[in-house]
C-alpha cells in the first residue's frame, strides 16, 4: 500500500512520532489570536531554544536572531509598528519575539563551520548576504514555531507589521532584517479562528 492509498486515519501509524506529538505539533496546533494572562518564563524560552537551535540552515549559518519583548515601554515601541489588526494582539500576548536574520552572520562563520576556514569569503557582497540569511532564518523560523507547540504553547507568528520602522526603532545599527514577529503564549478564550482549508496531497506532491 502507498501513502496515496492508505486510508487518512491511519497515516499516523506510518510516522515514528506518537499520534498525541503529531496532534500536538501539527494537528491540533493553531495560530492563536488571544492568550491567557499566564507569563512565559526564561526557562521555557530556553528550553525552546534547546530544541530549535537545531534546524538545518545552509553551512549551519544559524542566521536567526530572536529578541523577546517583555517590558512594557518596549511592547509599547514595537506595537505602533504593527498593522493595525495585529496591534491588539501584539499588546496583550505574554511575550513577543522579533525574529531577525542577522546581516553580518557570516562573522560567525569560523566557529560555526570551521572546517572551510576561508568561508567567510564569500559573502562579502551584502546584497547576497541579506537574502541568504533572510532564506534561512526563514527555515530556522519553522523551527521555532514547532518549538513553542512542544512547550505546550501557542505561536502567532504574524508579517503585517511596517518592518522597516520595527528595524530602525530596535535594530539601528543595521545589521538586522526583520523575518517576522510572533506572540507566545497559552491561548485564550475564543483564541482561534475558524480552520481553513489545506490543499491535499494529489494537488501538492508530484513526480519528476
Amino acid at each position: 500500500m502507498t501513502v496515496t492509498d492508505t486510508p487518512a486515519t491511519a497515516l499516523h501509524e506510518v510516522l515514528e512520532l506518537g499520534k498525541d506529538a503529531q496532534d500536538l505539533l501539527f494537528r491540533s496546533a493553531r495560530t492563536a489570536n488571544t492568550f491567557t494572562d499566564e507569563p512565559v518564563t526564561d526557562e521555557q524560552v530556553r528550553a525552546i531554544y534547546d530544541l530549535v537551535q537545531w534546524a538545518p540552515t545552509s553551512m549551519n549559518t544559524q542566521p536567526m536572531r530572536v529578541t523577546l519583548v517583555r517590558s512594557p515601554e518596549a511592547r509599547e515601541r514595537l506595537v505602533q509598528h504593527m498593522a493595525p489588526g495585529n496591534q491588539a494582539k501584539t499588546a496583550a500576548a505574554p511575550l513577543v519575539a522579533v525574529v531577525t536574520a542577522d546581516r553580518e552572520f557570516h562573522e560567525t562563520l569560523p566557529e560555526v563551520f570551521p572546517h572551510a576556514p576561508n568561508a567567510k569569503d564569500m559573502f562579502a557582497d551584502p546584497d547576497g548576504r541579506a537574502a541568504f540569511s533572510k532564506f534561512n532564518a526563514s527555515i530556522q523560523l519553522g523551527y521555532l514555531i514547532l518549538g513553542i507547540r512542544a512547550a505546550g504553547l501557542a505561536a502567532g507568528p504574524m508579517t503585517g507589521l511596517d518592518a522597516a520602522g520595527v528595524e530602525q526603532e530596535f535594530f539601528p545599527e543595521g545589521d538586522r532584517q526583520v523575518v517576522a514577529v510572533v506572540n507566545i503564549g497559552r491561548p485564550g478564550p475564543d483564541a482561534w479562528f475558524p480552520r481553513s482549508p489545506r490543499l491535499p496531497f494529489e494537488r501538492v506532491v508530484t513526480e519528476a
